[in-house]
C-alpha cells in the first residue's frame, strides 16, 4: 500500500481526460496544439502539462494496439491470402494507416494523463535506468 501513497491523482479520471484531447487536471482546456504537439500549458487552468514526458511510450502502446485489432485478426481470415495482392494490401496498409492516425492522438492524451495522475515529470529522467547505465 506505500505505492499508492505516490500517486498523486486519481488515474482514472486523468487518463480518461487525456483520451479525450482535455487537460488532465480540468477537463476544459485542450491538451494538444497540434496533432501531436502537447500545449505547454492548459488554457483553462494554467497547469504546466509540457513537465509531463510522453517519449516513446505512446507510439509503442499504439503499435501494440493496431497490431493486435489489425494484423492479428487478419492471420484468421484465408480471404487475405487468397485474394489477389494488388487488391488486399492497399486495403490493409489503409486501414493500418488510418487506425494508426486515429489511436496515436488518443493514446498519448492518455499517456500524458497517466504521467500527470503518476506525477512523473521531465526532471524525473535520472531514474530512467538507461541513465544509470550511461
Amino acid at each position: 500500500m506505500a505505492a499508492m501513497r505516490d500517486i498523486a491523482h486519481p488515474i482514472g479520471r486523468s487518463v480518461a481526460r487525456g483520451l479525450a484531447g482535455r487537460c488532465p487536471n480540468c477537463a476544459q482546456g485542450r491538451m494538444f496544439w497540434k496533432y501531436l504537439k502537447v500545449s505547454s500549458r492548459c488554457e483553462a487552468c494554467d497547469q504546466d502539462l509540457a513537465r509531463y514526458p510522453a517519449d516513446d511510450g505512446p507510439a509503442y502502446l499504439t503499435i501494440l494496439l493496431v497490431g493486435h485489432l489489425i494484423v492479428a485478426p487478419m492471420l484468421f481470415f484465408p480471404i487475405v491470402w487468397e485474394s489477389n495482392p494488388l487488391i488486399s494490401v492497399p486495403i490493409i496498409l489503409g486501414a493500418l494507416s488510418v487506425l494508426t492516425l486515429l489511436a496515436l492522438p488518443r493514446v498519448k492524451g492518455g499517456w500524458v494523463g497517466l504521467m500527470y495522475a503518476l506525477n512523473v515529470t521531465s526532471s524525473d529522467s535520472a531514474i530512467h535506468t538507461a541513465d544509470a547505465a550511461d
